[in-house]
């Protein structure tokens, strides 16, 4: 993200940037507007999380010059939480925003155990980011090998929305791709149906074979859509594009896994994507 983000209470949507409902802001001079943009889930504080396995909290090193490196005086309060999903042996993917504000990173992965990690690259315009994790943090998730997204095609949402508030467990939706573009017709985005909350940042975005085709980023205030227009928006979210995340991952020397296959079940999607998706935490 290009500004900073606010730390807000566990049951406040996501906003959208900008002023007002539709991410408006203010005018650029010259009368020209400026164009919305979607904002992505803001940190999602919470005193109570998840249960974790009684691994050893062990201390991160500095690693200088690295984006959103931990600090020793890290005081190992979680201060924000997210989803990431394992892309290459001893690498994950998350959002930007998800981890820019830590100061050291916690993962829990599939079988319950509570890893170090940290951040190896972020690019805060896709808002996508690259995570060292141990290599038994999971099994690779693929990537689907024609990016021929349609509208209409169903696909899967699997992450950790409401952190301390919900399961401590993964949650797994369904919905379609609705559009080919997001807000302002940014055409790194797709706009899906499936129901995401704050949480689901960083996770993966399934096709119905248990191929990735995006990452959940942000959805629409529906309340303030509704303050302005008198309407209630349904289910208008956004994943960052597969492709946009394939050229950022080999941008940073990792080469995912490429796959086709048939359509299955929800369920079965839900299985594929379980041992590969981690809950990550963001101490302070």
């Amino acid at each position: 993200m290009q500004r900073p983000l606010s730390l807000i209470p566990a049951l406040l949507l996501a906003l959208v940037a900008g002023g007002d409902a539709l991410g408006q802001g203010k005018p650029q001079p010259g009368g020209a507007p400026q164009a919305p943009q979607a904002r992505a889930f803001p940190p999602l504080p919470t005193s109570k999380p998840p249960a974790l396995s009684a691994a050893p909290q062990a201390r991160v090193p500095t690693v200088p010059g690295k984006p959103g490196a931990p600090s020793p005086e890290a005081t190992g309060r979680m201060v924000s939480s997210g989803t990431g999903f394992v892309v290459a042996p001893g690498r994950a993917l998350t959002n930007a925003h998800v981890v820019e504000r830590c100061r050291a990173l916690r993962v829990r992965a599939a079988n319950g155990t509570d890893m170090t990690a940290r951040v190896l690259r972020a690019d805060r315009q896709r808002d996508l980011a690259l995570i060292e994790v141990p290599a038994e943090a999971g099994p690779p998730l693929a990537f689907r090998r024609e990016m021929n997204i349609r509208r209409g095609e169903g696909v899967v949402t699997y992450g950790f929305p409401l952190a301390g508030m919900l399961s401590s467990g993964p949650t797994l939706t369904t919905g379609e791709v609705s559009a080919l573009a997001g807000l302002a017709d940014d055409q790194r985005q797709f706009q899906i149906s499936a129901p995401v909350q704050p949480g689901n940042s960083g996770g993966p975005l399934l096709d119905l074979a248990g191929h990735v085709v995006g990452v959940i980023v942000s959805k629409l205030n529906a309340a303030r859509v509704a303050q302005r227009t008198g309407d209630i928006p349904q289910n208008v979210n956004f994943a960052v594009k597969g492709n946009e995340a394939l050229e950022f991952l080999r941008g940073a020397g990792v080469v995912p896994a490429m796959g086709t296959g048939p359509a299955r079940t929800a369920a079965e999607v839900g299985e594929i994507a379980h041992p590969s998706t981690l809950f990550m935490r963001c101490l302070g």
